[in-house]
């Protein structure tokens, strides 16, 4: 059977941005246990090795257009591939702490250098009537991803968390391979101009922005942390479980488009994040109970994949001229904010305790997802009063 070229990159951009976000990207809080009893590292230099690892994503975001730019659209995502799989390798070996945030930092820039490419890739090569199912079959490699991490992390609790990022380097390469095969060459993209138009974007981003500085904060503090949490309190079974049902219930995301379109793209930003927030509170105050745990991962799932995938129908709703660009603009909003919230975390981590940090960090989330609802709230009021006879 001969695949369609929207089948076939969308199968590729699966099984990269699976690596690359739901595997190489949020490993480390999965192996974090492990690492932390090898490695024997305090709380901030942890924190701070989370941190280093999102620097990556955001310098993989920053360099993948230039790159786009003068070898085409492929080749950012070859270089994610190479990262993913090189970075994957040197955790696997590392026996020091600068060893190990080497190889995280270069993992974790996978994720950066992937997925702008993949907008472009589909809208330049693939039929117009086959492009948003490309898109979803792309979209949804994050929660396969999560679903083989949570197998590896099964696997890796008979030996060692090095088998997790042993497996990765090897999905890594796989990946690669398969996107070398199945996605074809396309033509430099021109460069952009980024002057023009360069205020207006800001002004016109300013709320979708603001989401993703909250949105990217708590949803890194959530990895980052559960697998600490679960193993405090929890039979090592419920490590890769968590991080596998996260992945299965995620899949919802792919409704996302069509929810957006009967509810608007801020209430349903503005609902992920109240939902994000039920999951943190879930696991700061239940990470022993398996029933809370089990919630948490559901709630976060939704909350996680539907929260990513409406940024981008937002952001397109907006700026539907330069799509990429606004898409882009936010990402790396959000991954300043993803550098610097696990470094605070492990701060505040020693004073406060985990637990209480994760309640903290839910606080935050459900007050900016009330503070996202309140302008269309008022707005709704006051056009129900203007109808008034």
């Amino acid at each position: 059977m001969t695949l369609s070229t929207g089948s076939r990159v969308g199968l590729a951009g699966a099984a990269v941005v699976g690596v690359a976000f739901g595997m190489a990207r949020y490993a480390y809080g999965l192996t974090l246990p492990g690492i932390r009893r090898d490695l024997e590292l305090s709380e901030l230099v942890l924190g701070l090795v989370a941190s280093a690892t999102f620097a990556g994503y955001l310098a993989g975001l920053l360099l993948a257009r230039p790159l786009a730019a003068r070898r085409g659209s492929r080749a950012p995502t070859t270089v994610g591939g190479v990262c993913g799989a090189g970075g994957a390798v040197i955790v696997t070996v590392a026996q020091s702490p600068w060893l190990l945030a080497a190889g995280a930092v270069l993992a974790g820039s996978a994720g950066g250098w992937v997925w702008a490419p993949y907008s472009d890739i589909v809208t330049r090569t693939v039929a117009p009537r086959e492009q948003p199912r490309a898109l979803a079959i792309i979209t949804t490699g994050t929660s396969g991803g999560l679903v083989v991490l949570g197998g590896l992390a099964a696997l890796a609790a008979l030996g060692s968390w090095r088998l997790v990022w042993g497996g990765i380097s090897l999905a890594a390469v796989a990946a690669a391979v398969v996107n070398l095969r199945l996605v074809p060459r396309t033509r430099p993209a021109p460069r952009p101009d980024g002057r023009r138009g360069a205020a207006s974007l800001a002004r016109t981003l300013r709320v979708p922005a603001a989401y993703s500085v909250v949105y990217f904060a708590v949803v890194v503090i959530y990895f980052t942390y559960a697998a600490d949490v679960l193993a405090r309190g929890l039979p090592a079974a419920a490590v890769p479980t968590l991080y596998a049902a996260i992945g299965v219930i995620g899949v919802v995301g792919v409704a996302t488009g069509a929810v957006a379109q009967r509810l608007g793209s801020p209430r349903v930003a503005a609902l992920c994040l109240v939902t994000v927030a039920a999951a943190l509170a879930l696991l700061g105050r239940g990470g022993d109970s398996p029933a809370a745990t089990a919630a948490s991962a559901c709630l976060f799932g939704v909350g996680y994949m539907t929260g990513s995938a409406v940024l981008a129908v937002w952001t397109a709703e907006l700026v539907p001229d330069r799509a990429g660009a606004a898409f882009t603009a936010c990402l790396v909003v959000g991954a300043v904010s993803s550098v610097a919230a696990p470094a605070l975390a492990g701060a505040l981590i020693p004073d406060l305790g985990l637990g209480a940090l994760l309640v903290l960090t839910a606080a935050v989330s459900l007050l900016s997802g009330v503070a996202l609802m309140l302008p269309r709230a008022v707005q709704r009021r006051r056009s129900a009063e203007t109808r008034r006879p």
